[in-house]
């Protein structure tokens, strides 16, 4: 099998999301780092994905949907005594409400000893996030030691922020991130992450704290004011599509997934960045 172009870690999750109205389900699929996996692969990316499963029928339906939609899950081992994560997405006064069963995933249980490092290092482009890291402290172990994998195959890691409080409080999250911008080419946070992150609503001063933190490349994004892209010598800002939105859950995986796509197909970062900021706007 051709070498991957993207490696991604994270949790992926069995999904049930209520129909509006209604006491029944559609099931699907999710967690950011598997969104941003098939988002790349889609485009035309070799991508490969590295987690735990659990031996049950999520896990396996999980692993038919990889292989149908081209993603390499031969790093993907199973946990005998994890389950794999589901979570449910229900309607409430104002908007939609997630609920997870997330606490002992086989993700969750992941350990350095788990990983495919020979994936990691044959890849142009390893990326996790801040959920991969903020599910337990043996996969917050797993990610450092992917991404000293990659710096030491000269692979490229991409950081996706992807803070969530109901998972980690801002005090352990905030010097885990930040340690991790230091280690990344390029950083992906949006502007609602930002205040908690680093106290800041001034997007130019946010940049100039990413570029601080270590960040040599930061896409910072606005939602529907689209994104601006900023490393140590230009900034720019690409405006948003106006589009009709229903549901924008998952457009910043997208936009990861586009910006890997394009540039394993060649492109650099300034001209994967308006085909990134397109591609999340179509998605919602």
């Amino acid at each position: 099998m051709p070498a991957p172009d993207i490696v991604s870690l994270g949790e992926p999750m069995y999904e049930f999301s209520q129909i509006a109205g209604q006491r029944s389900y559609l099931q699907g699929f999710g967690g950011d780092t598997m969104n941003c996996a098939i988002a790349a692969a889609r485009q035309g990316a070799r991508v490969a994905y590295l987690t735990r499963l659990g031996d049950d029928e999520f896990g396996r339906q999980l692993r038919e949907l990889w292989r149908a939609e081209g993603i390499d899950d031969s790093g993907v081992s199973t946990d005998s005594e994890g389950h794999t994560a589901v979570y449910f997405i229900t309607h409430g006064a104002s908007g939609h409400v997630f609920s997870y069963l997330r606490k002992g995933s086989a993700a969750s249980r992941m350990r350095p000893e788990h990983l495919r490092r020979d994936l990691i290092r044959s890849a142009k482009y390893f990326h996790t996030s801040g959920i991969s890291q903020a599910i337990s402290e043996s996969a917050r172990q797993t990610v450092d030691a992917a991404i000293e994998c990659a710096i030491e195959g000269r692979v490229s890691v991409i950081y996706d922020c992807n803070l969530r409080l109901r998972l980690w409080p801002i005090e352990t999250a905030r010097p885990v991130i930040r340690a991790t911008i230091a280690r990344c080419q390029i950083f992906l946070l949006s502007m609602d992450e930002a205040g908690d992150l680093c106290g800041l609503s001034d997007p130019q001063a946010v940049l100039d704290w990413c570029h601080e933190a270590g960040a040599r490349y930061v896409a910072l994004k606005l939602g529907a004011d689209g994104v601006i892209g900023s490393d140590s010598r230009q900034r720019r800002r690409i405006a948003g599509h106006a589009v009709e939105c229903v549901d924008a859950t998952g457009a910043g995986d997208c936009f990861a997934g586009a910006l890997l796509a394009r540039m394993s197909a060649g492109d650099d970062f300034w001209e994967a960045l308006p085909f990134a900021n397109a591609a999340a706007a179509i998605t919602t």
